[in-house]
């Protein structure tokens, strides 16, 4: 065997997101050699419903470890680790799909995060107030577990309910594939199914709240159908890869596999572990708050001591990023996605997209758009082109921190115009206004005590859109952190099969050797932030005059 020193040692992460797996070759020192993707089939049976096959979701693992992976040598792979999102898989005794689907269509054994059809089991279970829910900011959302376990109990008894035998968070179906073990990773079911975990060493699932949601066959099982043993993320699972997926993969049987973490953590703990610039101070990843953004954006605060408890925001979680620290999350349910469909559906964009060279995004044309328009007007920046343009971005419900998914998107300044110029002022208004519920979420978090918040570290897609980033520096006033290797969440999953191998003594200290380097972007001047302070007070206003339209309707 290599010895751990060797230069030739590489570890794979692999990424599950919500229309494609990508998995990265991950050199020792945090380095992506090679990527490769694979899409991934979303079935919509109804509104609101999002479904998924897990076969199709390993099928495409499988073609993207080996496509990453052919063009080294297999005792060189010395690790994998798996991120994915938090949905909801179904199989039964054998190990084979079970339907979640209205449609009876075994291979829908997947309930993706974003479905809502959990809404009224999500609205009952706030309802009884349990103290577990101290824990997921007071509300329960209908994009987590349990609801979704309530939602299949009450309406799919039969096709489903009484056929299954594991319901696995997806990271951990994906672990479970690799090595045939069925542990759980704290990341997951603290996060997303309720697991009780603290320093004093008393963890577990509370029986006292299953059986009061109406899950109490769960508890009679002793758990194992949604985890009896569950582990810190990149954590060593089983004797790592099984005989039969390491020949698929052409890669050696008992290669390290960590136990996984949900796709934002993993792209959290590369970001907020990578090293700033000269340019700011040094900043404590405790002092940063980790953006990772993508189809929606989850928002990561760390904490030491005490746990900090925020009405709106999810957590605080016990070491779900990091062993020993506490873990808040804020979000938002469609930030790219919701960026993508306003552009897409605007009469302008086929045209534009009619014209655009093969290697150009609409998003760069537009951000030069309105470069040229502010440079028009005489204007200092383009963000004040929006003077009159002002949007709420809920369009899929607020998860933080007003945790309301009944909440709707809201446009006001819409004229007859349909050029161009009308689809950047449109799409500049998004962006603004999903930077102002980041906001939103800091200052709840710094009234739940949260001392201060120095930087925001950020990743993912819209990571890589200036435009984006800016807006965040000059609205909230502080200095971007913006890691150097692009494919953080990659490397954040490469990190736990690191991890898992032994590359360092802890996952924090993995995090810290492999995270690499980071540029930042700095505030543009006060100017602008009084422009900002202007439209987010028009911002929270917008969802004030939402809710006081639906109480006339009611009355």
């Amino acid at each position: 065997m290599m010895s751990k020193t060797s230069a030739s040692r590489y570890f794979v992460g692999v990424d599950v997101g919500t229309g494609s797996v990508r998995a990265a070759l991950v050199s020792s020192d945090g380095k992506v050699v090679s990527t490769a993707t694979k899409d991934i089939t979303t079935w919509t049976p109804k509104p609101g419903y999002f479904e998924q096959s897990s076969d199709d979701i390993w099928n495409a693992c499988c073609h993207t470890i080996k496509a990453v992976t052919k063009s080294v040598p297999a005792d060189t792979i010395k690790g994998l680790g798996f991120d994915a999102t938090c949905s909801l898989v179904v199989l039964d005794g054998n190990g084979l799909p079970v339907t979640v689907s209205p449609t009876g269509n075994k291979e829908h054994n997947v309930i993706l995060w974003l479905d809502h059809r959990a809404e009224l089991e999500a609205k009952f279970i706030n309802s009884l107030k349990h103290p577990v829910l101290h824990y997921v900011g007071g509300t329960i959302s209908p994009e987590m577990e349990t609801p979704k376990l309530l939602w299949l109990k009450k309406n799919a008894r039969e096709s489903c309910w009484n056929q299954a035998q594991y319901f696995f968070d997806l990271p951990d179906f994906l672990t479970w594939k690799a090595t045939g073990v069925p542990i759980r990773s704290l990341c997951s079911v603290v996060c997303k199914w309720t697991y009780q975990a603290g320093p004093d060493g008393n963890e577990g699932w509370s029986v006292d709240y299953f059986q009061k949601i109406g899950l109490e066959d769960l508890v009679t099982s002793n758990f194992e159908k949604i985890g009896s043993i569950v582990v810190p993320p990149g954590t060593p699972v089983g004797s790592g890869l099984s005989q039969d997926v390491a020949k698929l993969l052409n890669l050696m049987p008992g290669t390290a596999v960590g136990s996984s973490m949900i796709d934002a953590h993993a792209g959290a703990l590369a970001t907020m572990a990578c090293s700033p610039p000269p340019s700011i101070p040094y900043v404590k990843m405790e002092d940063r708050l980790g953006l990772i953004c993508g189809t929606s954006t989850c928002h990561m605060a760390l904490s030491y001591g005490d746990p900090l408890f925020v009405d709106g925001v999810w957590g605080p979680y016990w070491s779900a990023l990091l062993p020993g620290v506490w873990l808040n999350e804020g979000g938002q349910s469609a930030t790219g996605k919701l960026i993508d469909h306003l552009v897409s559906s605007h009469p302008a964009s086929s045209s534009i997209m009619a014209k655009l060279p093969p290697n150009k995004h609409i998003q760069g044309y537009l951000n030069e758009l309105l470069a040229r328009m502010a440079a028009d007007k005489g204007l200092p920046s383009e963000a004040e082109l929006t003077n009159d343009f002002h949007v709420w971005p809920d369009f899929h419900g607020n998860r933080s921190p007003l945790a309301d998914p009944s909440l709707l998107g809201m446009i006001s300044g819409l004229g007859l115009s349909s050029n161009e110029e009308s689809l950047a002022l449109l799409y500049l208004a998004t962006v603004q206004a999903l930077v102002y519920g980041t906001r939103h979420i800091i200052e709840k978090l710094e009234e739940g005590g949260h001392s201060g918040i120095k930087a925001l570290a950020i990743c993912g897609g819209l990571a890589q859109n200036s435009l984006v980033v800016k807006t965040h520096a000059d609205a909230l006033n502080l200095p971007i952190i913006c890691p150097i290797e692009t494919e953080s969440v990659l490397v954040g999953a490469a990190i736990l099969g690191a991890n898992a191998y032994g590359e360092n003594s802890s996952l924090n200290q993995t995090a810290q050797s492999m995270g690499g380097m980071a540029t930042a972007v700095l505030p543009r001047g006060d100017a602008l932030k009084r422009y900002h302070d202007k439209k987010y007070k028009v911002f929270l206003r917008m969802v004030q005059n939402q809710r006081e339209y639906r109480s006339i309707m009611a009355s």
